[in-house]
């Protein structure tokens, strides 16, 4: 099954532009994350829409940080890009008169309730602050400029 990777990309992404010193074109950040532009624009639309970045069109224009980095988490973003289902595996229901079906469910329904809770609290615990500060430790770790390290 293939994992649903939105979330990562954008971080990503809003990290490249937090760090840029003009804006990012969706062509540029199509190549960044190798896909195609329309994809991009998409996708920023929902951060766009919650106030996280906003686009420029013509010369000189593309996508910027438009938030306060302290103040937006990890959760804020998971919820902007549409993000799915915090787990994507869950009970089964085709057989809803089984007793095995019904205590397995059960067991099932119990620990993804808790792994969503502790989940969802630590990406709410996380602001892109926190992620853009442990990029620039990185950065020192490997002696060099923030710029040395970021792909284009």
């Amino acid at each position: 099954m293939r994992t649903d990777s939105r979330l990562s990309r954008m971080l990503h992404v809003l990290l490249h532009m937090a760090r840029a010193e003009q804006p990012l074109t969706s062509e540029q950040i199509g190549r960044m994350l190798g896909t195609n532009a329309a994809v991009v624009r998409r996708t920023m639309a929902g951060l766009r829409k919650a106030g996280y970045v906003q686009s420029e069109k013509g010369h000189n224009g593309g996508w910027r940080i438009a938030c306060d980095l302290r103040q937006v988490t990890l959760l804020d973003i998971h919820h902007a890009v549409g993000g799915p289902r915090i787990f994507a595996i869950g009970p089964d229901h085709d057989h809803p008169d089984c007793a095995v079906e019904r205590a397995v469910n059960a067991a099932l329904a119990d620990a993804l309730r808790q792994a969503e809770a502790l989940l969802i609290e630590r990406l709410g615990a996380v602001t892109l602050a926190d992620l853009a500060g442990d990029f620039d430790a990185l950065c020192r770790g490997h002696a060099a400029s923030p710029g040395a390290l970021l792909h284009r």
